[in-house]
């Protein structure tokens, strides 16, 4: 087990609102900005992969959105894509000014909904070194069918009327109307795909992380069945590594899959499990993978390179 002596808990502002990261000093000079998925905070999102990141030597900058975690920004719970793409750009920014951090050699990790900010923000940043789009979601339509085969047709009905009760709501500072992140089909709740029943048990084992906020507002889970930031995948200038997972129930690959082959200098892997195998049994595989990428590219280890990591290839 690792110490909680070996991170510190730091802040930066983004759009006037701070943001609270824990920091992960390294001895590379090579730093890695991170956050987790929708509503998923620091602690449960990024930890275990952010520690052995930090082990290899890099510097691990992972943050809380604003209105989530130990960040600031009222109301709660409330996932506006415009401000987290701006608390990826704060956090960036923040970790280029960190002792010790060579501003040139920074990359970038998100899982699920934030490795499809990672598009968007890889796209807009050609000076970065690198970035990691984990299990990501690239298209929120093409994954909507999957997720609509294990939902309740009343329910589905019942959770599209409260997020746009919702989104009415927050529009007149009420306060938002929340639902869980998963929970079995019929309920309402922002997934019932079979995988999406694994995300607690897989982030959260144990209940390690208690105090850990599993629900996000009703209108904030349906906007992401519109969100599509795999369209900038060809906009992406720098070494671009996307994970995914052949048998994802929550990003399916397949979008993933070609977005990686669109990217100018995409590399895939492909790896077996579902969306949070990365956590569970397939933790170990991940961490390599992760490592061999950022290795390659922020610290010109051309050995740790596995010579079917190429473009368009798996792992």
């Amino acid at each position: 087990m690792h110490s909680n002596d070996e991170r510190e808990k730091v802040h930066f502002f983004s759009e006037g609102t701070k943001c609270a990261a824990w920091l992960y000093q390294g001895t590379t000079g090579a730093c890695v900005v991170m956050s987790g998925g929708l509503a998923v905070t620091k602690e449960p999102g990024t930890d275990r992969f952010a520690r052995r990141l930090n082990d290899a030597g890099f510097t691990v900058l992972a943050f809380d959105y604003r209105r989530f975690g130990e960040s600031d920004g009222l109301p709660r719970q409330v996932a506006r894509y415009g401000e987290q793409l701006a608390d990826w750009q704060a956090a960036i920014e923040f970790a280029r000014t960190l002792p010790g951090v060579d501003p040139n050699r920074i990359a970038i990790w998100g899982y699920s909904l934030s490795s499809g900010h990672v598009f968007r923000v890889a796209a807009r940043n050609p000076w970065l070194a690198a970035a990691i789009a984990h299990s990501p979601l690239v298209d929120g339509v093409a994954a909507l069918p999957n997720a609509m085969r294990h939902q309740k047709q009343i329910a589905s009905l019942r959770f599209t009327m409260l997020a746009f009760v919702d989104a009415v709501g927050l529009r007149l500072g009420r306060d938002p109307i929340l639902v869980p992140l998963a929970g079995p089909p019929g309920t309402i709740t922002s997934l019932t795909t079979p995988d999406a029943q694994n995300g607690a048990g897989a982030l959260n084992p144990g209940n390690a992380y208690p105090q850990w906020q599993q629900a996000v507002a009703a209108s904030s889970a349906l906007r992401v069945a519109f969100y599509r930031p795999g369209r900038h995948a060809s906009r992406i200038k720098i070494p671009f590594l996307v994970v995914a997972y052949d048998d994802d129930g929550v990003a399916p690959p397949g979008p993933a899959i070609r977005a990686a082959v669109r990217a100018p200098r995409g590399e895939l892997a492909r790896l077996p499990g579902g969306h949070y195998a990365a956590y569970l049994d397939g933790h170990d595989e991940a961490c390599h993978t992760l490592l061999v990428f950022l290795k390659k590219h922020l610290l010109d280890d051309a050995d740790a390179t596995p010579s079917a990591m190429s473009k368009g290839e798996a792992l």
